[in-house]
Protein backbone atom coordinates (compact mmCIF):
# COMPACT_ATOMS: atom_id res chain seq x y z
CA UNK A 1 0.00 0.00 0.00
CA UNK A 2 1.13 3.15 -1.10
CA UNK A 3 1.00 6.67 0.37
CA UNK A 4 -1.23 7.79 -2.70
CA UNK A 5 -3.54 4.88 -2.45
CA UNK A 6 -4.69 5.33 0.85
CA UNK A 7 -8.28 7.20 1.78
CA UNK A 8 -7.85 10.36 3.59
CA UNK A 9 -9.33 10.24 6.94
CA UNK A 10 -12.09 12.06 8.32
CA UNK A 11 -11.17 15.19 9.35
CA UNK A 12 -11.61 15.73 13.39
CA UNK A 13 -13.67 19.00 14.40
CA UNK A 14 -12.13 20.97 16.93
CA UNK A 15 -13.15 21.06 20.42
CA UNK A 16 -14.71 24.23 21.14
CA UNK A 17 -14.32 22.98 25.40
CA UNK A 18 -10.86 24.91 25.78
CA UNK A 19 -12.13 28.18 24.39
CA UNK A 20 -15.43 28.14 26.39
CA UNK A 21 -13.27 27.63 29.95
CA UNK A 22 -10.80 30.60 28.93
CA UNK A 23 -14.45 33.08 27.70
CA UNK A 24 -15.43 31.94 31.50
CA UNK A 25 -11.85 32.51 33.11
CA UNK A 26 -12.30 35.81 31.42
CA UNK A 27 -15.27 36.56 32.72
CA UNK A 28 -14.78 35.86 36.33
CA UNK A 29 -11.71 37.70 36.16
CA UNK A 30 -13.41 40.46 35.13
CA UNK A 31 -16.18 40.48 37.16
CA UNK A 32 -13.92 40.03 40.25
CA UNK A 33 -11.45 42.78 38.94
CA UNK A 34 -14.84 45.50 38.84
CA UNK A 35 -15.01 45.42 42.24
CA UNK A 36 -11.98 46.50 43.59
CA UNK A 37 -12.75 50.13 43.19
CA UNK A 38 -15.78 50.89 45.57
CA UNK A 39 -16.50 54.01 45.58
CA UNK A 40 -17.29 56.49 48.13
CA UNK A 41 -21.43 56.56 48.56
CA UNK A 42 -23.30 60.00 49.62
CA UNK A 43 -26.78 59.17 50.78
CA UNK A 44 -27.71 62.55 49.34
CA UNK A 45 -31.41 63.03 48.12
CA UNK A 46 -32.46 64.75 45.40
CA UNK A 47 -34.48 68.42 45.40
CA UNK A 48 -37.17 66.87 43.52
CA UNK A 49 -37.49 63.57 44.93
CA UNK A 50 -39.06 65.16 48.31
CA UNK A 51 -42.13 66.28 47.23
CA UNK A 52 -42.04 69.76 48.30
CA UNK A 53 -41.21 68.88 51.97
CA UNK A 54 -41.75 71.76 54.28
CA UNK A 55 -38.48 73.71 54.78
CA UNK A 56 -38.42 75.75 58.05
CA UNK A 57 -35.88 78.21 59.00
CA UNK A 58 -33.45 80.59 57.53
CA UNK A 59 -31.80 79.89 54.50
CA UNK A 60 -29.11 77.49 53.60
CA UNK A 61 -27.66 77.27 50.34
CA UNK A 62 -24.15 76.77 49.90
CA UNK A 63 -23.03 77.36 46.06
CA UNK A 64 -19.99 74.78 45.78
CA UNK A 65 -17.63 76.83 43.02
CA UNK A 66 -14.66 75.76 41.27
CA UNK A 67 -12.76 77.95 43.36
CA UNK A 68 -14.83 78.83 46.31
CA UNK A 69 -17.91 78.89 48.40
CA UNK A 70 -20.49 81.49 49.27
CA UNK A 71 -23.16 80.58 51.45
CA UNK A 72 -26.63 82.25 50.54
CA UNK A 73 -24.61 84.68 48.58
CA UNK A 74 -21.41 85.73 50.76
CA UNK A 75 -18.38 84.00 49.73
CA UNK A 76 -17.13 81.66 53.00
CA UNK A 77 -13.98 79.41 53.68
CA UNK A 78 -14.33 75.74 54.14
CA UNK A 79 -13.09 76.53 57.72
CA UNK A 80 -15.28 78.81 58.71
CA UNK A 81 -17.84 77.22 56.99
CA UNK A 82 -19.52 74.74 59.75
CA UNK A 83 -19.73 77.19 61.96
CA UNK A 84 -21.45 79.46 59.60
CA UNK A 85 -24.17 76.69 59.21
CA UNK A 86 -24.25 76.41 62.89
CA UNK A 87 -25.50 80.10 63.43
CA UNK A 88 -27.92 79.29 60.87
CA UNK A 89 -29.35 76.08 61.85
CA UNK A 90 -31.03 74.62 65.72
CA UNK A 91 -30.16 71.31 65.16
CA UNK A 92 -27.56 69.47 62.86
CA UNK A 93 -30.96 67.63 61.04
CA UNK A 94 -32.04 71.04 59.82
CA UNK A 95 -32.19 70.97 55.54
CA UNK A 96 -28.81 72.16 54.41
CA UNK A 97 -29.01 73.24 49.97
CA UNK A 98 -25.98 71.76 48.23
CA UNK A 99 -25.19 73.44 44.96
CA UNK A 100 -22.77 72.81 42.19
CA UNK A 101 -22.04 75.63 40.29
CA UNK A 102 -20.86 75.75 36.61
CA UNK A 103 -16.77 74.54 36.30
CA UNK A 104 -17.40 72.83 40.19
CA UNK A 105 -15.88 69.65 39.65
CA UNK A 106 -17.90 66.98 41.00
CA UNK A 107 -15.10 65.98 43.88
CA UNK A 108 -15.19 69.01 45.07
CA UNK A 109 -19.18 69.02 46.04
CA UNK A 110 -18.59 64.86 47.49
CA UNK A 111 -15.61 66.72 49.51
CA UNK A 112 -17.56 69.67 51.21
CA UNK A 113 -20.20 66.97 51.71
CA UNK A 114 -18.07 65.01 53.63
CA UNK A 115 -16.71 67.91 55.62
CA UNK A 116 -20.61 68.77 56.42
CA UNK A 117 -21.21 64.97 57.36
CA UNK A 118 -18.21 64.80 59.69
CA UNK A 119 -19.46 68.54 61.12
CA UNK A 120 -22.68 66.78 62.29
CA UNK A 121 -24.98 68.06 59.24
CA UNK A 122 -27.06 65.05 58.70
CA UNK A 123 -29.53 66.45 56.01
CA UNK A 124 -27.98 67.94 53.05
CA UNK A 125 -30.02 68.06 49.37
CA UNK A 126 -28.17 68.38 45.91
CA UNK A 127 -30.21 70.86 43.32
CA UNK A 128 -29.03 71.64 40.27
Amino acid sequence: MSFLDHTPRPRRKPSLTPMIDVVFLLLVFFMLASRFGADEVLPLPLASSQGGSAYAGPPRLLDVGPEGLTLNGRETTAEALAERLRALTERPSDTIILRGRDGAPLQRVVDVASALRAAGFTNLVLVE
